[in-house]
């Protein structure tokens, strides 16, 4: 699984004109299967996503997790990181899932999530979705789960 995951102040994901998921200070984390992933790559992912040390403790280092801090953890789907451009100017997406894998392994981390976590937000799988955040840092770090 391929994940991108930005430390935000806050940030919330918008369907049609309206909110379908909200975080204030947390993870933001954009998602993508990809064909060979299983459950057992997202448990993984999660565990990750949950002990990653990257909110400052009180010398301002990057030592404490999302389970240290509480904070809350945004999940939206975004085939598009398995984007492949070495072939031209139009990005082929063939190292994605295929749709019904990826919303199964979507969800599932999702119910995962949900069932450890205190404060867990979604996108929303297949929409067009707006996507807002303040990233804290900024800290963006890119995660492959094989």
């Amino acid at each position: 699984m391929l994940a991108l995951v930005q430390r935000v102040s806050e940030a919330r994901v918008r369907v049609d004109d309206r909110t379908v998921g909200e975080i204030g200070a947390g993870l933001l984390v954009l998602v993508c299967a990809e064909p060979a992933d299983t459950p057992h790559h997202a448990d993984r992912l999660l565990a990750r996503l949950l002990k990653l040390r990257i909110f400052g403790d009180e010398q301002g280092r990057m030592n404490r997790s999302l389970q240290d801090t509480g904070g809350g953890l945004l999940l939206v789907s975004q085939f598009t990181l398995a984007a492949d451009t070495s072939g031209g100017n139009r990005p082929s997406f063939t190292q994605a899932a295929p749709p019904d894998l990826g919303r199964a392994l979507y969800e599932y981390l999702l119910a995962q999530a949900r069932k450890i976590h205190a404060e867990v937000a979604c996108g929303e799988f297949g929409a067009h979705m707006q996507v807002q955040l303040v990233n804290d840092g900024p800290v963006t770090i890119p995660l492959r789960i094989q």
